[in-house]
């Protein structure tokens, strides 16, 4: 979402400055990240690094609102709902500063972007949620649910795809409540409609929560089913224990995600992405190995683990945390079991023939996606599909057995 909104940002700054590295550079706009508090440290500890070195300094982002102390120390500063207003920021963060915090609903899909060259395009279809989990303080700073309109989204993405990119990537806080602030869920009517647009390209959804993917089961499957959507389904659990579920305050259960994930692997082949916290306060051993249990039964392809981290104003602040080396040691049996799940499910693509569309370059390689989302190393062109045959993998990726002949032959 921050990278999409970057985009915007970098848009309005071309058109009145010259664009350059930050070292030569007399104003650096950070586009900023409040979801844990090593983010936000590293971002304070970036601010200073700068204004030491002379530069003036724009905050962007969440922890325009979350973070008092980055807000002190920028020169000026710009909510994520004020994007079209960095000129001014820049501008005057040579005379004394402004911060653009009011709250505001622009419509994303309508205002300009400047995307980095590649094939893939992020397309933001809302801002704020409908939760109110008791962890987060990203509500603090994106607020309520605001869907952008359905006929900006399409025309960004008609755009988009007449300029060669090939990978769209919707991205929200919870695709799956897109519309519901207007009154019906209309993530599925949204992928009905990109998908008559003209071209060939891809579209990846972003996450979504499971009691909305619950709700418009049936409309999401049907959508799903166009070849220009990955077969990808990233669905937050965050815990196998309902207790600490509630405690999070969700509003979803443990049998709400598996009932998600079990249509979709009923209808597809899918691959399917997580997110796990470990070490929620009132998370016990017992809650800990339910959740160990339940990544085992369902063996997801990606599991984004993270610690948990305090955050200043929401209610899990109030909470006694669990010790730290607990925390720590939970994790690393949770990564392990998720790098053994991880290869165990890319070894059954050996051998396999499989059609992917190269994304992004990587160091040597390029990186591509099957239909599924799947990453695999290959060579080729960007925004080129071509057929390639797995020849090796690790827990999280496969390699085009060209390239696995050729690094067995480099090691001979």
């Amino acid at each position: 979402m921050n990278q999409a909104d970057s985009d915007i940002i970098r848009a309005y700054l071309s058109e009145n400055f010259t664009m350059s590295s930050v070292e030569d550079a007399d104003v650096v706009v950070i586009n900023s990240c409040g979801v844990i508090d090593f983010t936000e440290r590293k971002i304070i500890r970036r601010i200073l690094e700068l204004k030491n070195a002379g530069k003036r300094v724009v905050l962007a982002g969440c922890l325009t609102r979350i973070s008092k102390q980055a807000l002190e120390l920028a020169d000026s500063a710009i909510s994520p709902d004020n994007l079209e207003k960095v000129v001014d920021a820049v501008r005057s963060a040579f005379d004394g500063g402004v911060h653009f915090l009011e709250w505001s609903n622009a419509d994303k899909s309508c205002l300009q972007k400047l995307r980095n060259e590649g094939a893939i395009a992020i397309v933001s279809i809302s801002e704020g949620c409908l939760g109110h989990c008791s962890f987060c303080a990203t509500k603090f700073a994106r607020g309520k649910l605001r869907s952008f309109s359905l006929s900006g989204i399409l025309q960004e993405v008609e755009n988009a795809v007449k300029l060669g990119f090939r990978e769209i990537q919707l991205t929200s806080q919870d695709t799956g409540c897109y519309g519901l602030d207007k009154g019906d869920f209309m993530l599925p009517k949204l992928l009905e409609e990109i998908s008559l647009i003209d071209g060939d390209f891809r579209v990846r959804v972003g996450m979504m929560n499971p009691q909305h993917a619950r709700a418009q089961l049936d409309r999401l499957l049907n959508a799903f089913g166009s070849e220009k959507i990955y077969k990808f389904l990233h669905i937050p659990v965050q815990s196998g224990d309902n207790k600490v579920l509630e405690d999070m305050r969700r509003d979803h259960t443990v049998e709400d995600f598996l009932e998600v994930v079990d249509a979709f692997r009923n209808n597809f082949e899918i691959t399917l992405a997580t997110d796990i916290i470990v070490g929620f306060p009132t998370e016990t051993e017992e809650s800990f190995w339910k959740t160990y249990d339940l990544v085992q039964e369902v063996k997801p392809d990606i599991v984004n683990i993270t610690r948990f981290s305090k955050r200043k104003g929401t209610p899990a602040e109030k909470l006694k945390e669990i010790p730290g080396w607990i925390v720590k040691e939970r994790s690393r049996k949770l990564t392990e079991l998720c790098v053994r799940i991880g290869l165990e499910n890319n070894r059954k693509f050996l051998g396999r023939e499989v059609k992917v569309l190269v994304t992004s370059p990587g160091k040597r390689f390029m990186l591509a996606r099957t239909d599924s989302y799947r990453a695999v190393i290959t060579t080729g062109e960007l925004g080129e599909f071509k057929m390639v045959r797995i020849g090796s993998c690790r827990h999280n990726y496969l390699l085009d057995e060209k390239l696995h002949r050729y690094a067995c032959a480099q090691t001979v």
